[in-house]
């Protein structure tokens, strides 16, 4: 396992290594472990890191823009957004996730959804 304290890369995992960078990254700013105008890492920095290819982390950064996760400003390089577009990107992300789970261990959509409700008043 490639780490940084930003994210790490499980190379035992089936899920590409940029989508598990990015998925990592998201939770953060959901969470607010990377609070809004956090500068992150060089796309090189963050390859060098990782132990990954230059353009795999260029993939990453460029993902999360598409999401609203985060923004380039040029020579000021990449931040976290403060805005509910990156909350929910992360919403998004963890219940993309769930499904996907659900899915490989066979759990139908009615149990998927009892799981969730009812779990939601804890």
């Amino acid at each position: 396992m490639t780490e940084t304290p930003l994210a790490h890369v499980d190379r035992d995992d089936p899920e590409p290594p940029f989508e598990q960078v990015r998925r990592q990254i998201a939770a953060k700013v959901a969470s607010g472990e990377l609070a809004p105008g956090t500068r992150l890492p060089t796309v090189r920095a963050l390859a060098e890191g990782l132990g990954l290819a230059v353009n795999t982390a260029a993939r990453v950064y460029k993902e999360l823009e598409a999401d609203g996760v985060v923004e380039t400003r040029g020579r000021h390089g990449t931040v976290v957004r403060g805005s509910a577009a990156a909350a929910g990107a992360g919403a998004v992300q963890a219940a993309d996730e769930f499904v996907a789970q659900c899915r490989r261990l066979g759990i139908q959509v009615s149990d998927a959804v009892r799981l969730v409700t009812d779990r939601w008043p804890r």
